[in-house]
């Protein structure tokens, strides 16, 4: 802030220099993945994050979140990563690991990762909105 760069500049110094951060996409709060309303257990956030990480660790390289519905993981991530989802292989891992962490339903999000997505859930008037 003091140096008055913007996130972009950031990003871009960062490459010039050499550090291995400088695409890494951003990370909110995990408890950002779990709607409003709903308890934020440690075990939830724990579900979330192995969830995350494990897509990650397939190659998923861009953006990842695990929507925390209860009994649903909602998996948003980029729309270049949607077809990788597709193979069969790929599939069946990803259902039998979210299986062993206690979902019962894997929904992938295909409007893809959408920054705030559980907003839309929210009435006008909580959005901040007339």
């Amino acid at each position: 802030m003091e140096a008055e760069l913007t996130k972009s500049e950031i990003r871009l110094l960062s490459e010039q220099l050499g550090l291995p951060t400088w695409d890494k996409p951003s990370a909110a709060c995990l408890a950002s993945r779990i709607p409003y309303g709903t308890s934020i257990t440690a075990r939830k956030l724990k579900q979330v994050d192995d969830g995350e990480r494990f897509l990650r660790d397939l190659g998923v390289a861009g953006q990842v979140r695990v929507r925390h519905h209860g009994d649903v993981a909602r998996l948003e991530v980029d729309s270049r990563d949607i077809v990788k989802f597709a193979e069969e292989n790929v599939r069946d891992r990803i259902v039998q690991h979210f299986k062993s962490l206690g979902f019962k339903h894997i929904a992938l999000d295909m409007e893809g990762y959408a920054m705030g997505s559980l907003n839309r859930a929210l009435a006008p008037e909580q959005k901040g909105q007339e």
